[in-house]
């Protein structure tokens, strides 16, 4: 049995393989120079700000639903938000 969220997850690797390969003209098993501890740092820092993004983002979802306990409401002011 294949896993499609594992197998979803590996494409997406082997895409960023090849859009890193074109902008840096190496791969990373081959690339020696870079200091893979300050990338990590700076990957993390961003992660950290998408965690903090999402979480302002799930409070105000919680906030709407709070709000508007009819769906069609929630579904109405929802609509507004994303249009």
């Amino acid at each position: 049995m294949i896993d499609q969220i594992v197998d979803c997850v590996v494409n997406k690797f082997q895409g960023r393989s090849a859009v890193g390969v074109v902008k840096y003209g190496t791969t990373l098993e081959h690339n020696n120079k870079d200091n893979y501890l300050i990338h990590l740092q700076h990957e993390l820092m961003d992660a950290t700000l998408y965690i903090e993004k999402l979480i302002h983002l799930d409070q105000e979802i919680t906030s709407l639903v709070r709000a508007n306990p009819n769906d069609q409401d929630l579904g109405a002011v929802i609509r507004r938000l994303v249009i």
